[in-house]
């Protein structure tokens, strides 16, 4: 008699995929739950992580709007994959647990996910929520030390090309290194001004538009993926720009008060914007593959 059939009273047991399921969910949530609360109190309260919290919302969305898909795809366990996969995910995950490394904790999850996945319901079900399962690097930290790297080469074009912009337009500026002179007023480009955190947020913005938009070119969405970057760094530009133009026209306090908070609301929608363009662009661009069959086939 198989574990599926067997009752006690009027309460049928749990089959054994659900089963194996419930136990596979309770050890990812052993695992990855108490991750998430500690960087909720710690990592995730630093600006370059802030990120961190929707990007987990949209996973767990991703994967409640295709509970339907996976409910409807076939069960074909992988286990040949799988268990190398997992044993590997796991591996990174209880180093990193040992040492304290958060790159290494949160960058098993992507490889155990997909490694559950398989054991359970195999490559039907990773194609339904293949995207939700990628997304999760984005909650993956850069590691300090390349963001100490790229954050000066970043901070001294940002202020080069500041400065060569504005003085283009007429304004009264000069720089040495990150340190800009506008008029009577002297601001000093931050890390946070490098643009590195908003080039990661809006990496995550980019991808997820590239996703919901769903274009079947190839093309299209090869370009889209590899401007997701410029734009970013774009944005970031028009951003520094506003900043040095409040401080300019409005004062110090202005620049520095709630119109220095609004300037990262004009960074989302410049770069929202030039993704909505470029999008336009590439949908005139590149026409759609159409049928070779001037007329529809007819029934016979």
């Amino acid at each position: 008699m198989s574990v599926a059939s067997v009752r006690i009273g009027f309460v049928p047991l749990l089959s054994e995929t659900t089963a194996a399921g419930l136990v596979v969910l309770a050890g990812v949530a052993a695992m990855y739950l108490p991750l998430y609360w500690s960087a909720a109190h710690s990592l995730w309260q630093q600006d370059e992580h802030a990120h961190a919290p929707l990007v987990l919302a949209v996973c767990i969305w991703l994967v409640w709007s295709s509970r339907r898909a996976l409910q409807a795809a076939p069960t074909a366990a992988a286990p040949l994959w799988a268990w190398p996969l997992m044993l590997l995910g796991l591996s990174v995950y209880l180093i990193g647990r040992l040492v304290g490394i958060s790159v290494l904790e949160f960058g098993s999850q992507p490889m155990v996910l997909v490694a559950g996945i398989l054991l359970l319901r195999g490559t039907p079900s990773l194609r339904v929520v293949w995207f939700a399962v990628l997304f999760t690097i984005f909650l993956v930290p850069i590691p300090a030390v390349l963001v100490d790297a790229l954050t000066g080469p970043l901070k001294q074009l940002i202020s080069m090309l500041v400065e060569e912009i504005l003085f283009a337009a007429g304004y009264p500026i000069g720089r040495s290194g990150v340190t800009i002179s506008v008029g009577q007023y002297q601001l000093l480009v931050a890390d946070a001004c490098s643009g590195l955190n908003s080039m990661i947020s809006l990496s995550a913005l980019g991808t997820l538009f590239i996703y919901v938009l769903a274009r079947p070119s190839r093309l299209h969405n090869a370009i889209m993926l590899a401007a997701i970057l410029p734009i970013a760094f774009a944005a970031n530009i028009v951003r520094v720009i506003v900043l040095i133009l409040i401080t300019y026209h409005l004062g110090d306090e202005a620049g520095q008060g709630f119109l220095h908070d609004l300037a990262g609301l004009v960074l989302m929608v410049v770069a929202l914007l030039g993704f909505f363009l470029l999008n336009s662009l590439l949908i005139y661009f590149i026409p759609r593959r159409r049928n070779r069959q001037s007329h529809p086939a007819t029934s016979i």
